[in-house]
Order: C-alpha cells, then sequence, then structure tokens
C-alpha cells in the first residue's frame, strides 16, 4: 500500500460519498486504503456511508471507523493514523482528505510524485479549487503578531508597512515551500509521525493543521504547495464558518480557542498577548473608520466582542496540555 487515505466524516454523510467515488476512479494509478472516520455525527452518517461502501463493493479499499465521540478534526484523524500506523507494514504516506473534497483526475498521484522526488518533503498539500476551476488560497505563511496587526487594521498603508514581513496571499502557479497549506488535501510521509508526533488533539478545529505543519518543520521536514494536484472544496459544510450559502453565523468558540492555543504553545505569552492587542487594536480601528464611512462590517455577528473576551488579555496563558502521543502497539 502506498498511502493511507482518511476522511473525517460529521454529518456530512453525501458529500463523503461523492468523495469516496472520486477516490474510486483513481484505483490502479495508486495503491490505497481508506478509513473514513465518523466523528460521532448521530445523524444515520454511519449507516448511510456503509451501504454506500456495500453498494459499490469499495470495501476492499474502504472501510467506516466510529471514533467514539466529535472529538474534533485532530482526533478523528488520530482515530485512523494510529490504526494505520499499527500495521505489520504501515503505508509510505498518509492523506488527509476532506469529506467536503472531490479530487481531479490524478490529484494523489501527483503528491505522491512529488513527495518521492524530494525525500526532505514531509508534507505537501494541494490546490483547493471551486467547481469552476477558479482557485482557492490554500497555502500560507505561520501566523505571528506581525500577520495578526495586518489583519486586524485591514489597511493598506498597514500592510505595505509590513511587505517585508507579511505574504501577500497569493496562489502560486509552481511549486514552492510554504508555512503551511490546508488540511482538506494534505500528504504526509508516515516517517514524519515517529518524530513530530500526531496532530495535537487539544485543537477542536482550525489552527490544527498550522501547528502540524509547524511543529513538522521544527522536526527538520519540508512543507510544499503543489498546484499540480487539484482538489475541489466545498468549504464550511461541516461547521458552516466558511459556507458561503448561509448568512454569516457568530464565530464559535472554539475558533478563538485554538487561535488563542496556537500562539501561547508556539510563541509564548509575550507573543500571545502582542498579536491579540495589535489584532483587537486593528479591529477597532476599522470598526471606527466603518462608522464614519458608512460601510458594512466584513466580520461575522458580535465578533469583535468575541475576540476580546476569548483573547489572552481576558481569558489569560492558560491552554490544555498537548495530546499528540504516538501509540500504535
Amino acid at each position: 500500500m502506498d498511502i493511507g487515505i482518511i476522511i473525517v466524516n460529521y454529518k456530512t454523510a453525501a458529500l463523503t460519498v461523492d468523495c469516496l467515488s472520486a477516490l474510486a476512479a483513481e484505483l490502479g494509478s495508486v495503491e490505497f486504503e481508506t478509513i473514513v472516520v465518523d466523528n460521532d455525527s448521530q445523524d444515520g452518517s454511519d449507516s448511510e456511508i456503509s451501504s454506500a461502501i456495500d453498494k459499490h463493493n469499495w470495501s476492499k479499499w474502504a472501510s467506516l471507523v466510529p471514533s467514539g465521540k466529535n472529538g474534533g478534526f485532530s482526533y478523528g484523524n488520530n482515530v485512523a493514523i494510529r490504526q494505520f500506523l499499527s500495521l505489520p507494514e504501515p503505508p509510505k504516506y498518509i492523506y488527509l482528505l476532506n469529506s467536503d473534497t472531490v479530487i481531479r483526475p490524478g490529484a494523489v498521484q501527483a503528491l505522491m510524485t512529488f513527495m518521492d522526488e524530494r525525500p526532505k518533503a514531509g508534507i505537501a498539500g494541494s490546490r483547493l479549487e471551486n467547481e469552476d476551476g477558479t482557485g482557492r488560497n490554500s497555502c500560507f505563511q505561520f501566523h505571528n503578531f506581525l500577520t495578526e496587526c495586518a489583519s486586524g487594521f485591514s489597511l493598506n498603508l498597514v500592510s505595505k508597512m509590513l511587505s517585508k514581513w507579511v505574504q501577500p496571499a497569493v496562489i502560486p502557479n509552481a511549486s514552492c515551500l510554504k508555512d503551511w497549506v490546508a488540511g482538506a488535501s494534505m500528504l504526509i510521509r508516515t516517517d514524519v509521525f515517529y518524530k513530530a508526533g500526531l496532530m495535537d488533539e487539544s485543537y477542536f478545529l482550525y489552527y490544527e493543521e498550522m501547528d502540524f505543519c509547524l511543529q513538522v518543520q521544527k522536526a527538520g521536514w519540508e512543507c510544499w504547495f503543489v498546484p499540480d494536484s487539484r482538489v475541489v472544496h466545498f468549504a464550511g459544510q461541516s461547521s458552516g464558518v466558511n459556507n458561503k450559502n448561509i448568512a454569516p453565523r457568530r464565530r464559535p468558540k472554539y475558533w478563538f480557542e485554538s487561535r488563542r492555543r496556537y500562539f501561547v504553545k508556539n510563541f509564548g505569552k509575550l507573543h500571545a498577548m502582542t498579536a491579540d492587542v495589535l489584532w483587537l487594536l486593528g479591529m477597532l480601528t476599522w470598526k471606527l473608520r466603518n462608522l464614519i464611512q458608512r460601510k458594512e462590517s466584513k466580520y461575522p455577528p458580535h465578533f469583535f466582542m468575541d475576540a476580546f473576551a476569548n483573547s489572552v488579555l481576558f481569558q489569560g496563558f492558560e491552554i490544555k496540555k498537548t495530546q499528540n502521543k504516538l501509540e500504535t502497539e
């Protein structure tokens, strides 16, 4: 087996079946097995996905595993990662694939070929795109207090002043090294887990793939963006945070908790506090400018007050202990 594919499902059974259907077309070009982890959907997803696997004779390469609880994205992936790594002959690569994706032909092969040619590459991410082929940004730089400053102020003058340190959000046309790539389509060299550990289960959702890419690079591996691998992404179907088909929702508390965890864990208290102060100050000035100019807010409902209430200024610096031990026995 070349690749162990993991799809975490949470109340997206129909999308998961479509995702599996696209994978089925890749059989023969790549040797893989797929584990669908149902994150305690409690909506009949498990039965619907199991029935589809039986109906389409996918059972030779696809199986469904219940996670036992909705522990979040990292938790669900770790359930299957541990299962793959406990095999007598683990796959060479682990491929994280969102349930709300459909791979374009050759997408998996493109990632594997790229990784095979670069022994130092620990992670490779795909170009994510809309159904019409237009790109969605899926490769980024690590967030730090400067990126939060630029994000908060949303002012061209500030962005130009910080341009040396804050990269513009562009979609590269060629493969390139990046700080982190989206976990919606992420190929990971299996050896990475033995050095960097599993994904941090203390993140429920959001920031976990950024954190994981950071830990992987600290362990000496590279992270690459590979646009030859193309994947359609229907973003935000499980959480609703980025779903453009519904009205903007209030940003969930776990989003802010993940953000605070990322900064405190990886950069320390002073950096986390600086990031929050600059972010909040920037948003406040942005709100004042909008009131004067009578423009609509770009943020979800109650975002500024939620950001303040969940910042280190209000919540402090205590975070959950990291849970990413590799236990395959």
